[in-house]
């Protein structure tokens, strides 16, 4: 018959594909479950009151037009819906295929059962396969692992949870209405069944039973399976554990698939006594907490509690007297194998010859050592015991007492046993390679010795006093001849032969009395001697490193190891070269991958890849977490290091008197550091030793552990100073800022310089780590505090800046800002307020109106920059921009609201319009046309005021950074700028060049050279914010003139000042004239050129008209709002940097030049 499994037999492949495909999906489940979007599961109140509307469970299905009728008639909600979806739509879909796939694999095993049953599989039927020992293997494993997969689902991602996600799944996409969806079916099999997984939570009535029952199966084939398992061996586990006491550990994977399975057929737990009592005295005479995937644990004292047959059959393993000896029994073994392991691992005990003598010795020792833990660490668990059953705990305890147990002890146990283990397999490894070579050196040295015995007796050679022996000289060379005969392919042949040769060698030294002669005896000895390692060699068989893989599982432990953590990380802070140790248990850890890899493997399966990653993932994951400790440790040495060298060591002078040498020399203190900076070094030495790893298929390098170890731990300290750090009180006066950053300063200075002096004694790059990793935070906050302004959400997931390996944290935001750096620009914001300060533009500096007393000034800009860095400043003109862009949008809704759907506005603004025309023409009576018009819209100009303001000053701070950005990068890398400041200039020259002449080149569409090089250019404040366009913009009715109208309402609130320009007249109605002509400036940036010509032009005919108006009536002095005019068109031009002749177009030059001297 062709073999089940091979690639030409339907039959098996497509049951391997189907149990393959099983095994991914359990991985794809725990991998999501760790990104369920927090907002399904609605556990805060501010997440229920946001999104409570529009995330529904199943009670959606009762009634989804009245859910989405309710949706439709809130423009709110629709909006806050369509934003949802596009944000979580790609994770929720991930979701619904994993769902989808476990609701296919159920049909696809139906599928197949049915095919068996109707002979699509020729020869083939369900009996068949079970009889076939691949056949009846992955028949179980199939119906196994989809009640692991329930359970995994039930387990990791909650009912409720899995129904809104479903919902919204079905909301949102496109695929519910295709024919061949099976929508329904998912959400039925899919339900919330009631379980929680909250420690202390009530088990539902008749869970899991009813829940495994929602998609039928073939009751015959479950009833042959548990029968197979009931009876049969069905992995051959019993030969690699010939003790009966160890038969439950052997049958340990088949007990947790019978375990699962009987889930499908629960008439069995309930009534079928005589079946139980036979499966708990097979599977559990011993063990009641068992591991059923990937050491997902269930105590059956509990998890059988309903069950009356099962309860009554485990009442005998549960009885204390059975829990008494077991614990005892353990705890004697653990002792026994401790003591053989350590004697075993003693430098230069395990030698070649002594292992290959005692291998079934070392086997045992193994097997006890194993199964001691095994049983020790499941049943002492926490996780496998619920606090509040009252007999669980007492068992518990009871176990805890016999055992003995410690958990240290047990560590050290496993770590030693892990150890024994690797240094066993290696040399085996080592031994099978070198195996055949070794066997034929010693056959040919033995032959060698044997020929040259013959030359001795035949006489030639001159030996002393041996006579010639022509008998002795032929039976040495026969022997020597059988000894080259010896065939290596014929294991067994070849040692009874070998056996046979040694007796003969021994024999032929009595008969002839060849003792007398030492050489001749030295001769025979060391024949001897290489006959028995022919022997040992042979015997070196690889199946002792198979029974050693299975002897070592480690799986059951891939959950429960983490409760080891502490002790781990106490025992490397104590002595960082446990490491080595602790290898060889991660490497243990790591053979819990074959488990569910071998079926993909076997199939071939493009899954493979991702499985095998995931899982590996997860380990090194942990290994990351436990070798943390290395780091921390670094980190608190450095922390006193800093103190030290900050508070306690004074700077030698250059010079100094020698009575005073004494004083500078410190011994103490610089002592301390020595001592505290060697303690670092001995930590790197520590996790250096771990060598390179192969952990499932991720390469772990110590060196790459090391620096990501110290990343992490930078990051969770500086990210922490800053979120403490910038903590502000909007009422303290004046305002915290500038003694908090530089208070932070010290802080990022006193992280800075450890750094720097640690990176010798480390081995590391340590400016480059610290830039990389302080830059990552910021950007990460900034890229946080923007998602404020963005519709679709960069999640962390998306993030270029975050990590898995070296994550930045999150803290609860403390106000609205949701990190440090929002918090900080809404405080410069907040002190650098129009209607508070106003801003002086040649000193650059913000007072009070009222107090008249400075506020801040540009060293605010300096002090950011030498306390967070470039990245600091770029990223909070990244943020600056982002407002900027909220303020002109919902200036231009405002727009909307407020002027053109008012009448009375509109009817204004179009006899003014009349009024005007056209622009180069003089006003007639203009002072009586221009203030009528401004009295009748009078009510429009608070909120006008207050937008243009507001994006004046965000403007005047982007002018700050860019400034200081651009002063720093000339001083700290001069090349840099120049580099950029010319390819600025010659990109603009190119691109000028191909407008005038468009043969000539220009960047592609798909050339990101612009969009790159403006990055470099924002990063060293190479750039002008005023001449950004923030938003695009559609044509407005009445735009220039109502900004003109504006303008002219506001300069009666403004006088002039001959040495500070224009300023507010009473403090109680504030303007500031900076804020005001930039935040118009960039209001009309924002749209077509036309607007500000018009814009410009207006102000012109208004300068015309009233210098006309006040010298026909012969008032000698310029008005005020006039002065105020031409003062914004003289800024205006300054900030444009455009020329002069622009505003000489509308307003005779004579008026230009001559406005001051009047004033």
């Amino acid at each position: 018959m062709v073999d089940f499994l091979a690639e030409n037999n339907l039959c098996g492949q497509a049951i391997l594909r189907i149990v393959s495909c099983g095994n991914a999906i359990i991985a794809e489940l725990l991998r999501l479950s760790e990104f369920i979007p927090a907002v399904f599961r609605l556990k805060d109140r501010a997440d229920q009151q946001k999104y409570g509307d529009i995330i529904f469970d199943f009670s959606y299905f009762k009634g989804p037009e009245l859910c989405e009728s309710k949706l439709e008639s809130k423009p709110e909600l629709q909006d806050l819906d369509e934003e949802f979806r596009e944000n979580n739509i790609e994770i929720v879909t991930r979701f619904y295929l994993a769902f989808q796939s476990v609701h296919k694999y159920i049909v696809d095993l139906n599928r197949y059962l049915d095919d068996l049953n109707e002979g699509v599989y020729i020869q083939q039927t369900l009996e068949t396969v079970l009889l076939n020992e691949d056949g009846k293997q992955l028949l179980c494993e199939a119906l196994y692992l989809y009640g692991v997969m329930l359970l995994v689902i039930d387990q990791k991602i909650e009912g409720e949870t899995r129904e809104r996600m479903l919902v919204s799944y079905y909301r949102y996409s496109a695929a519910r209405s295709s024919a061949d969806s099976n929508m329904d079916d998912i959400c039925k099999l899919l339900r919330s069944t009631g379980y929680s997984s909250q420690p202390g939570a009530k088990r539902p009535p008749n869970y899991p039973e009813s829940y495994f029952q929602r998609v039928p199966i073939n009751e015959t084939f479950i009833s042959m399976v548990i029968g197979r398992l009931r009876s049969d061996d069905i992995y051959n586990q019993v030969s690699a554990y010939p003790l009966p006491e160890h038969r439950s550990t052997a049958l340990a994977n088949q007990a947790a698939m019978l375990y699962v399975i009987l889930y499908f057929e629960p008439s069995i737990l309930h009534t079928h006594q005589a079946k139980m009592r036979e499966i708990v005295d097979k599977y559990f005479p011993d063990n009641w907490v068992i591991s059923i995937y990937m050491g997902i644990t269930v105590n059956l004292a509990d998890a059988w509690e309903p069950y009356k047959a099962a309860k009554t059959a485990l009442n005998n393993t549960l009885d204390l007297s059975n829990v008494r000896e077991q614990a005892s029994r353990y705890a004697t073994v653990r002792e026994r194998v401790h003591a053989q392991v350590q004697q075993f691992l003693k430098e230069g005990y395990l030698r070649e010859e002594l292992v290959l003598d005692n291998i079934p010795r070392l086997l045992n020792c193994l097997r006890d050592g194993n199964v001691a833990i095994r049983w020790l660490m499941l049943h002492t668990a926490d996780s496998a015991c619920d606090p509040n059953n009252k007999r669980l705990r007492q068992i518990k305890d009871q176990i805890l007492t016999d055992s003995r147990y410690n958990p240290k002890i047990l560590f050290q146990l496993l770590l030693d046993t892990a150890q024994f283990e690797f240094i066993l397999k290696e040399m085996f490894k080592q031994m099978l390679s070198e195996k055949q070579a070794k066997w034929e050196h010693y056959k040919k040295e033995g032959s060698e010795r044997m020929m040259e015995l013959a030359d001795v007796f035949s006489g030639v050679k001159p030996l002393t006093r041996v006579e010639k022996n022509e008998n002795l000289q032929a039976w040495f060379r026969e022997i020597s001849k059988q000894i080259l005969s010896l065939n290596y392919d014929d294991s067994t042949a070849a040692g009874r032969k070998t056996v046979q040769l040694i007796q003969a060698l021994e024999e032929v030294q009595e008969f002839h009395q060849l003792e007398s002669n030492l050489q001749v005896c030295q001769f025979l000895a060391d024949t001897r001697k290489f006959l028995h390692q022919m022997i040992r060699t042979i015997n070196i068989k690889e199946e002792v490193l198979i029974t050693m893989q299975i002897i070592g599982d480690l799986s059951f432990a891939w959950q429960l190891i983490d409760s080891f953590t502490a002790i781990m990380q106490e025992s490397i802070r104590v002595s960082p070269s446990m490491v080595t140790k602790l290898r060889a248990t991660f490497l243990k850890l790591a053979s819990a991958l074959d488990l569910p890899l071998l079926r993909i493997n076997q199939a071939n399966s493009p899954d493979l890849l991702s499985v095998s990653q995931y899982y590996s993932g997860e380990l090194v994951s942990y290994v990351r977490k436990v070798l943390q400790i290395i780091p921390e440790s670094m980190f608190t040495s450095l922390l006193k290091i800093i103190k030290l060298q900050t508070h306690d060591i004074i700077e030698v002078p250059t010079r100094l008197d020698k009575d005073k040498l004494r004083d500078y020399a410190q011994l103490g203190p610089r002592y301390e550091v020595a001592k505290l900076t060697h303690a670092i070094s001995i930590f790197t030495e520590g996790i250096l030793m771990m060598k390179t790893t192969l952990v499932g298929i991720i390469k772990v390098d110590p060196k790459q552990l090391l620096e990501d170890g110290i990343r992490k731990e930078l990051v969770k300290r500086v990210a922490f100073a800053l979120h403490r750090g910038l903590i502000f009180n909007p009422r303290a006066k004046p305002s915290e800022l500038m003694p908090k950053l530089k208070e932070l300063g010290a802080t990022m200075d006193g992280f800075h310089r450890s750094f720097e002096y640690i990176q010798d004694y480390v081995n590391i790059y340590g400016l480059k780590i610290w830039q990389e990793e302080v830059s990552r935070i910021i950007n990460y906050n900034v890229e946080q505090e923007c998602n404020n302004f963005l519709r679709t959400k960069i999640q962390d997931w998306q993030s270029m800046y975050q990590s898995t390996h070296i994550p930045i944290p999150k803290f609860t935001p403390v106000d609205e800002s949701v990190t440090f750096i929002g918090r900080l620009c809404r405080e410069i914001l907040r002190i650098t307020d129009p209607k508070m300060t106003c801003h002086i533009d040649q000193l650059n500096t913000w007072y009070d109106m009222k107090t008249h007393q400075e506020v801040t000034s540009s060293r605010l800009f300096s002090e950011i920059q030498n306390t967070l860095g470039t990245f600091g400043l770029n990223g909070l003109d990244r943020l600056l921009c982002f407002m900027i862009v909220k303020e002109l949008q919902n200036f231009l809704s405002m727009f909307q609201k407020i002027i053109l759907r008012d009448r009375t506005v509109q009817e204004t603004l179009k006899t003014l319009m009349n009024a005007v025309s056209p622009l180069k023409s003089i006003v007639a009576n203009s002072n009586k046309i221009y203030f009528s018009a401004i009295a009748k819209t009078q009510k429009i100009w608070t909120a006008y005021l207050e937008a243009i303001m507001k994006v004046g000053q965000m403007q005047i701070l982007r002018q700050q950074i860019a400034n200081e950005l651009n002063y720093s990068c000339r001083f700290d890398s001069k090349h840099l700028a120049a580099a950029l400041e010319n390819l600025n200039k010659a990109l603009l020259a190119d691109i000028e060049a191909h407008y005038q002449d468009p043969s000539l080149p220009y960047p592609k569409e798909d050339n990101t050279l612009l969009y790159e090089i403006t990055a470099y250019l924002e990063a060293a404040g190479i750039h002008n914010p005023l001449n950004k366009i923030y938003i695009t913009t559609k044509r407005l009715p009445y735009f220039p003139v109502v900004n003109f109208l504006f303008l002219i309402a506001q300069l009666p609130k403004l006088q002039y000042n001959k040495n500070l320009g224009m300023v507010c007249r009473k403090p109680a109605d504030p303007v500031d004239w900076p804020p005001l002509v930039l935040g118009l400036l960039t209001l009309l940036k924002q749209f077509h050129s036309r607007y500000t010509e018009q814009f410009l032009a207006l102000i012109g005919q208004f300068i015309r008209s009233t210098v006309e108006q006040c010298v026909s009536q012969k008032i000698p002095e310029m008005p005020a709002d006039v002065v105020g005019a031409l003062l914004f068109l003289e800024d205006y031009v300054r900030y444009t940097k455009l020329p002069r002749r622009v505003a000489e177009a509308h307003v005779p030059n004579f008026i230009f030049d001559e406005f001051r001297t009047v004033l």
